[in-house]
């Protein structure tokens, strides 16, 4: 089985429905059998996958900033939670321990994390599938701007070709399971 890195919000101003998306992944992440990581916090969705992952008997880690531990409440309950010094090393440890990289809606962190690991896997300096589940078009307006940097000549179209966009929980778990065995 396989260690599935999730990038989501920590945020608690946020929609319930992506609570309940977050729940939804942690819940299928567990029943296929797979390790959870995450941003070791265990509030707002980050929270959410995480208890639907233990609570369906996957393994979590957590990987957070020392400094962060408390402003984002340390997931205590993770399998393993890591405390780095810094955000590089938090978003290097959650690196290290993943096979597939799935993105939810979140804000500028969840993006940056996404943006980072995407941009390495364009350049191929890792071959993990990096996957952006957008079940109701949260990133469209993104993902619209991304395709005018291509046509302007700022964006390689193969770095757009590596991201895998779906809508679904299953199809998110799908494209990162086809990606590792390929």
């Amino acid at each position: 089985m396989a260690a599935i890195c999730v990038y989501c919000a920590s945020s608690e101003l946020i929609d319930p429905r992506y609570v309940e998306l977050a729940t939804e992944l942690g819940t299928e992440l567990a029943r296929r059998g797979h390790t959870l990581v995450t941003g070791g916090g265990k509030v707002s969705m980050m929270g959410a996958v995480a208890r639907a992952a233990r609570a369906g008997g996957a393994r979590t880690v957590g990987v957070i900033p020392a400094a962060l531990s408390d402003q984002e409440i340390a997931d205590t309950d993770s399998d393993e939670l890591i405390l780095t010094g810094t955000m590089r090393e938090r978003k290097a440890g959650m690196d290290d321990r993943a096979d597939a990289f799935v993105a939810l809606p979140g804000g500028i962190g969840t993006l940056e994390e996404l943006f980072e690991t995407w941009t390495s896997r364009s350049l191929v300096f890792h071959s993990k599938p990096v996957v952006l589940l957008d079940p109701d078009g949260f990133y469209t307006p993104l993902l619209d701007w991304l395709g005018r940097l291509t046509e302007e000549g700022f964006v390689r179209a193969t770095a757009l070709e590596v991201l895998q966009v779906v809508k679904t929980v299953p199809e998110a778990l799908d494209a990162c399971e086809d990606g590792i065995a390929a």
